[in-house]
């Protein structure tokens, strides 16, 4: 099947800028035995005669959000939690809602997974907080009287092939796939009903370039068995699709083309890169020259198609470029600014960022981090990297970027304001 005209989906769909930490509002019925509590991820509910599912426990603060609205629907027992992948916004909650008795279903690569979030948890803690500063303060801040925990559960279930059961006459099967955001992702499938819950199998915002890497901090992520689990998803002809954010995406034809365009875009994208590494092409222009046809239109509000490409790039080809000499040796280019300053004069440099900080904001960027690297208050530097941030910012739609850019003017305006 190809791509239709049809107008692509993203362009109608909740941004990243929607994304926050749950609240008491945003959730409500999507038939009449499922529910969802949007957060940080969407938490979902199954509700049968014989108990209850609840797939995914958001972070352990929002985790008593959903469960107080889920527990006005139904009081019945938890069952089944079921993880849909390790990231914290998906497991921190499960202490809250876990049961005596109750099964928790995850991926067999989530210990693995979980291990590695813990051990590099400070260093992620820090590169996430310019962009998730509230659901980070939150983790800890008391709702409702609790203290919130943030939970690292231990699976009494884990998948390796797919996992079948029934409740109370809802039939469920739990499908692993390795090829998503992370390699311990889940897809929870109503056959009877054809709903699938896939929560970010792929990326944040459905419709979007998947984010293959993340500016926070994460593994890459393979595109080649990101469009495995595409196909694994075409071949069970979805008519209602549940998602890590925003609301459901309903019609077996509509869901159809979407898959579709992703697929032929990831695609496209691998391939383009490839072709560019054998032919000769450096990174650099691989990442300004790659595009996609107007038929494969993707979104890029989390990830970016250039972000992506180097990610590809540097999945097959390491972190050696072979563009310089340099890149072997623990010594950074900007260890010669200072001597750069000096032979050319730190007024010169900024004046000349200032002049680029319109028509070519990253080099002028470039040149102003020359001064700042060494007089960090420098105020030509500092006008002229605020400037280009600010050109920038209001080219960008992406929210990682968005936040970055954000997050670098409040930094630079405080520079600016400090007494010299």
């Amino acid at each position: 099947m190809m791509p239709t005209n049809r107008p692509p989906i993203w362009r109608t769909r909740p941004t990243g800028f929607d994304i926050a930490p749950a609240t008491t509002v945003r959730h409500g019925a999507i038939n009449d035995f499922a529910y969802v509590s949007e957060g940080t991820t969407n938490s979902y509910l199954l509700v049968t005669s014989e108990g209850r599912v609840v797939i995914n426990t958001g972070l352990g603060f929002e985790a008593l959000v959903h469960r107080q609205y889920f527990d006005s629907i139904d009081r019945g027992p938890v069952r089944y939690i079921i993880l849909t992948q390790g990231h914290v916004d998906h497991v921190g909650g499960t202490d809250h809602f876990s049961e005596a008795g109750t099964e928790i279903v995850a991926h067999v690569n989530n210990p693995a997974h979980q291990a590695d979030d813990a051990r590099i948890q400070p260093f992620r803690t820090r590169r996430s907080y310019f962009a998730w500063a509230a659901a980070i303060d939150g983790k800890t801040r008391p709702q409702s009287g609790q203290v919130p925990v943030q939970s690292r559960p231990t699976a009494t279930i884990l998948v390796r092939d797919t996992l079948r059961f029934e409740l109370g006459g809802l039939a469920v099967e739990v499908v692993p796939c390795t090829g998503a955001e992370t390699v311990d992702s889940l897809l929870v499938w109503l056959p009877k009903q054809h709903m699938l819950i896939t929560s970010n199998i792929f990326s944040a915002l459905f419709g979007h370039f998947p984010n293959l890497v993340t500016i926070r901090g994460d593994r890459y992520r393979d595109p080649l068995p990101y469009v495995a689990t595409l196909e694994k998803v075409q071949a069970l002809g979805v008519e209602t699709l549940l998602i890590g954010h925003g609301p459901p995406i309903v019609g077996r034809d509509l869901i159809a083309a979407e898959l579709e365009r992703m697929k032929g875009a990831v695609l496209s994208v691998h391939d383009a890169v490839v072709t560019a590494m054998n032919a000769g092409k450096d990174l650099w222009a691989t990442m300004r020259e790659v595009s996609l046809p107007p038929e494969l239109e993707q979104g890029e509000g989390y990830g970016k198609i250039s972000w992506s490409v180097r990610a590809i790039w540097e999945m097959y080809a390491g972190w050696f470029h072979h563009q310089s000499t340099t890149e072997l040796y623990p010594v950074p280019y900007w260890s010669v600014h200072a001597d750069l300053v000096r032979l050319a004069g730190a007024d010169a440099i900024a004046a000349a960022a200032l002049a680029k900080a319109t028509s070519a904001p990253v080099e002028a960027l470039h040149l102003a981090e020359v001064v700042l690297s060494h007089t960090p208050a420098h105020s030509g530097a500092v006008a002229a990297s605020l400037s280009a941030h600010r050109v920038l910012l209001a080219a960008s739609v992406n929210f990682w970027e968005t936040r970055w850019l954000e997050h670098q003017i409040r930094l630079l305006e405080a520079r600016r304001a400090e007494p010299t």
